[in-house]
């Protein structure tokens, strides 16, 4: 089976991202100027065992909100492009993980049809740089971004 690879690069007025992903590879370097966020994906592609590289310059000077809005439809995108034809894969799927005090819980549907349903109950206002307003964001830009 060929690799299924996608290089996706979106550039806007606040950012300029390239995502690499490899489905068929493994680990992870990042540079998306969000520390939570490199976290997040670090763990995505990691246990997810894709290789992933994210680079992001963003407009750090207003806030995070653009670059993890940004990066999450590139991640999308990167995803639809790499599947191609999505020949030999499952429509659906879930899985649970247990992490330090949290866990997580994902379904994931790629029948082309957006939606993001996100409950973290978190009463913070910020992990790190990251606002965690844009953890939620970050998950709906990515699914609006699978829209086939």
């Amino acid at each position: 089976m060929d690799q299924r690879k996608a290089t996706i690069t979106r550039n806007t007025n606040e950012t300029q991202i390239t995502v690499e992903m490899n489905l068929d590879g493994n680990g992870y370097t990042h540079n998306t100027g969000v520390g939570f966020f490199d976290h997040m994906l670090d763990h995505v592609a990691r246990h997810g065992q894709i290789g992933l590289n994210v680079t992001c310059k963003g407009d750090y000077q207003i806030d995070d909100h653009h670059s993890v809005e940004d990066v999450g439809i590139a991640l999308g995108q990167a995803l639809i492009e790499a599947l191609g034809d999505k020949m030999g894969i499952e429509r659906y799927g879930f899985a649970s993980v247990p992490m330090d005090e949290a866990l997580a819980r994902v379904v994931i549907d790629l029948s082309g049809r957006p939606c993001a349903v996100v409950n973290l109950g978190l009463k913070r206002e910020r992990i790190g740089q990251m606002a965690t307003e844009n953890i939620t964001h970050v998950f709906q830009s990515l699914a609006m971004a699978l829209k086939a």
